[in-house]
């Protein structure tokens, strides 16, 4: 295994950011809430795409918006090669971590440039993954650039993991997400153009595969329930995934948390712990 982690601004694909501003205190607390809270809740959607794919010692893997890279850190385990590309900073120094916890091997390259740094020694992608940008943080215009570029990488016939919500009605945490449009006044239906969460619609993977021109090639979909230790653990975990970050910035942090838990109480349990299920949904793409 040589994971390789690349910090490198492609344009608004998911936790990426192409400003990519120096990281305020608070912001590295929530990256570590996010490692900490929130990223293990997806832990069911990386394993039943790695399991379709069949991930293991062949494998090369580039993860866009790789962020703390437990993604990887589940793909390198099944014995794949696997490369991170992030412009987060804060959340590509817990990855390090992660995937070089003695420091840094020698069979270990950890660069900071272009993608292409990111190509394994000798041979091309042969699956890319794009987890969280649907429906998160992103622009179809900026994601669709993301995967193109990164496509350009891959041998043809690669696979591409594009990941994101469910259909609304059964992911319970969209009522508690819809704080953070009405405390920006944004209407449910700006996500083409706009930052932050919207629900998803039915083809809305394959119309970005499509964009990105690459061929679909199956999906499928997989309970990823949000549970919580209690309500405080609950805020910080949903404020650490970046879709209030615009809301931070139009009202008092306050202000957020205290509706953000007012929406959150219908998911409280006796224990006081904190339960949503929900439904992700991947597609399988195929580069041409």
């Amino acid at each position: 295994m040589s994971p390789t982690l690349v910090r490198h601004q492609l344009p608004h694909s998911g936790s990426m950011r192409c400003d990519d501003p120096p990281v305020p205190a608070g912001s590295r607390a929530r990256t570590r809430d996010w490692a900490e809270i929130q990223e293990r809740m997806l832990v069911p959607l990386y394993e039943a795409a790695y399991d379709r794919l069949g991930i293991g010692p062949a494998t090369r893997l580039l993860g866009l918006g790789c962020g703390s890279g437990l993604a990887l850190l589940l793909a390198a385990a099944r014995g794949a090669q696997v490369s991170g590309v992030d412009a987060d900073e804060s959340r590509l120094e817990l990855a390090r971590e992660r995937l070089t916890p003695d420091g840094m091997p020698e069979h270990t390259r950890l660069v900071s440039g272009g993608l292409e740094d990111a190509v394994p020694e000798g041979a091309a992608f042969n699956v890319v993954t794009a987890f969280h940008p649907v429906g998160c943080v992103t622009t179809v215009e900026g994601l669709t650039a993301s995967l193109t570029a990164a496509a350009g990488l891959a041998e043809r016939g690669s696979a591409v993991v594009l990941g994101g919500w469910g259909p609304v009605e059964r992911c319970a945490t969209a009522g508690a997400l819809r704080v953070a449009r009405r405390l920006t006044d944004a209407p449910d239906d700006c996500g083409a153009g706009g930052a932050g969460w919207w629900p998803s619609s039915r083809d809305d993977l394959e119309e970005l595969a499509e964009r990105a021109g690459l061929r679909p090639d199956g999906s499928g979909r997989v309970a990823c329930p949000f549970g919580y230790a209690d309500l405080a653990s609950a805020v910080r975990g949903l404020l650490s995934t970046g879709l209030f970050d615009t809301a931070l910035e139009a009202s008092e942090q306050r202000q957020v948390e205290k509706e953000l838990a007012e929406a959150l109480h219908p998911y409280q349990r006796a224990d006081g712990t904190v339960w949503m299920p929900n439904v992700f949904r991947y597609l399988i793409a195929r580069t041409r």
